[in-house]
């Protein structure tokens, strides 16, 4: 009686686990089976979570103190502490180092070389902010970024806009590798000039078609050639690479889960390490007394005496010179200072979200043809008309008419005229016209034996806002937005980061709008404006205070410095924490799994 009543046990477990399997590849919703083509061919992708990407750790989201709790030694009470909660997502484990970012530039090279010198020069890092009056550091100008004994050391004279290129540059390398691997593409770099390149963006809106190995994967709708490319619903291909925002990197910095039992933290951290001290406290042979990172400690004291060097280096280190913290972050204090995606504002605390704080949103849209489908993707250069001609104006105002020849006031006259006209031109929509204008300015630099041709070409350069091969998109409109209560605020607040359509006086109409004082003045009372962005984590050029992760400082996003470098992120889709462990491991493979 018992062994039957535990076959039949044994019967009816596995009857529901062969349901429950079954149930599985059925809608929950229909009944219909999955992956049928006779069904009509809907189907359900083989996708449980998120692939880890190349050199990024997982970092488990949660609640944090944000904010400087310390004594504010420079008085700025810019940061004040609130509670906040932060999403799951991705850092990478390094600073971006030398090594990636000349592999960045060698593949602009090679594809815009030729046709766009433009996009190379204004990914090349300034060399020159290593530059001091009353010091010599020309072996730093000479050799940092390309010796390759500093090729595993932090990358920085770049922008804030420089490194938000490089971040999306690394999604589409990522994503097309992962489809090579996956059988789809054949890569023949031949193949890829100008705008004739990968992208996820083209790719996922049909605009690339590349040198395929394979059709594409089974497709089951019946009105298919049974093959198909890729799409989102698959999960196979990963979300951008980006900068993290202050958020992020201020809560991956501390790294609590080392000191966390439960929901109690034990012990605020005061930085990325235990206690409260910039020396390791540890047991002696866990390296007591060492120096946790790399700061400057006194005037003049930048590594300590001959035999007992502190911080390994005179400048920044390899990335990973110190002891990572407890999420596996290297340098999350001292080294280079690192860009988060934010703009700054002093009072920032005050009108910050609970949920994923973050200031700085732009919100776009793509933009469309006449038949509602993504319009063609460029195949030229697109430059900031506005910004060029306020940098053009800016520029003759700085350099004064002692310092002007006959040809470079030649030359800039020329260009006032053009870029004025390109302006008309883009206000009566003709987006293309005007970018056609732009190119012919770029044309009268480059052809110009004047001095400050070199300057003008720069200022240029640094103002693109798109290149070949990027899709087209613009800024969503007040219109649109007007049934929207989400993001449409009564007192409208400072969503959009000053400007004007978010400003209080918004609504007055024209004759209001000449009138309004701006609460940022830039230039004539304030630093700050919508290009100002936050560095955080102190840098070797810095004072212990710095390293505390609530400290903040910010700087024009177009500048950049000999001390500031950045790391990227990338959103966690799904849950918040891992099925696998293996996901929270590096380099995981990407082969394809049940296909």
């Amino acid at each position: 009686m018992k062994l039957k009543l535990h076959t039949t046990l044994i019967i009816s477990i596995g009857f529901i686990i062969a349901l429950s399997g079954c149930y599985r590849e059925r809608s929950g919703a229909t009944g219909w089976k999955y992956n049928k083509t006779e069904n009509g061919g809907f189907e359900k992708a083989n996708f449980y979570e998120q692939q880890t990407g190349p050199g990024l750790i997982f970092v488990e989201g949660g609640t944090f103190t944000m904010g400087q709790v310390e004594d504010d030694l420079t008085n700025n009470w810019d940061n004040s502490p609130r509670r906040v909660t932060v999403s799951s997502f991705y850092m990478d484990e390094t600073e971006v180092t030398n090594m990636f970012w000349l592999e960045y530039l060698e593949w602009l090279d090679r594809i815009y070389g030729n046709s766009f010198p433009e996009i190379v020069e204004r990914a090349l890092p300034d060399t020159l902010a290593w530059r001091e009056k009353l010091a010599y550091n020309e072996p730093m100008v000479n050799y940092y970024l390309r010796h390759p004994a500093y090729r595993d050391y932090p990358v920085v004279g770049v922008s804030w806009r420089q490194a938000t290129d490089f971040c999306k540059w690394r999604t589409d390398r990522v994503n097309e590798n992962i489809l090579i691997k996956e059988g789809l593409f054949v890569h023949n770099p031949e193949s890829q000039m100008d705008e004739e390149h990968f992208t996820t963006e083209t790719y996922f809106n049909r605009q690339y078609v590349g040198e395929r190995d394979a059709e594409g994967i089974t497709d089951f709708s019946p009105n298919s050639s049974g093959y198909r490319d890729i799409r989102m619903e698959d999960g196979l291909l990963l979300p951008d690479y980006r900068l993290p925002t202050e958020a992020e990197w201020e809560y991956a910095a501390l790294g609590l889960i080392g000191n966390s039992y439960g929901e109690l933290v034990e012990e605020r951290r005061t930085y990325p390490w235990d206690g409260h001290y910039i020396r390791n406290d540890e047991t002696r042979d866990k390296g007591y007394g060492e120096i946790n990172a790399n700061f400057v400690r006194g005037r003049g004291d930048y590594m300590g005496v001959a035999g007992a060097l502190d911080d390994f280096g005179d400048i920044t280190v390899q990335v990973r010179a110190y002891a990572p913290n407890d999420y596996g972050l290297f340098n999350m204090a001292g080294n280079v200072n690192e860009w988060v995606m934010d703009v700054y504002r002093p009072l920032s605390t005050l009108d910050a979200e609970e949920f994923r704080p973050f200031r700085g949103n732009n919100y776009q849209t793509m933009v469309q043809n006449p038949e509602g489908n993504p319009a063609d993707k460029y195949d030229y250069v697109a430059y900031d008309i506005t910004k060029i001609s306020k940098f053009l104006s800016e520029y003759r105002a700085k350099i004064g008419s002692s310092a002007v020849t006959p040809e470079d006031d030649e030359l800039m006259n020329s260009l006032e005229l053009k870029f004025e006209e390109a302006q008309e031109t883009s206000n009566k929509k003709q987006e293309e016209e005007a970018q056609t204008l732009m190119a012919e300015a770029l044309e009268l630099i480059i052809d110009s034996e004047a001095l400050v041709a070199a300057d003008l070409r720069k200022g240029m350069s640094d103002n693109i806002i798109a290149v070949p091969g990027d899709m087209k998109f613009r800024n969503v409109t007040v219109e649109e937005n007007i049934g929207r209560t989400n993001y449409r605020e009564a007192n409208n607040i400072d969503y959009q980061d000053g400007d004007f359509n978010s400003s209080i006086a918004f609504g007055q109409g024209e004759e209001g709008r000449q009138d309004i004082n701006r609460m940022y003045d830039y230039g004539s009372s304030s630093l700050v404006n919508n290009e100002s962005r936050v560095y955080k984590g102190g840098g070797w050029n810095d004072r212990a205070y710095w390293l505390v992760p609530g400290t903040r400082r910010f700087m024009d996003e177009s500048q950049s410095s000999a001390d500031i470098g950045f790391r990227c992120a990338m959103d966690r889709v799904g849950a918040p924490t891992s099925f696998k462990k293996e996901n929270t491991r590096r380099e995981v493979d990407y082969k394809k799994k049940g296909r």
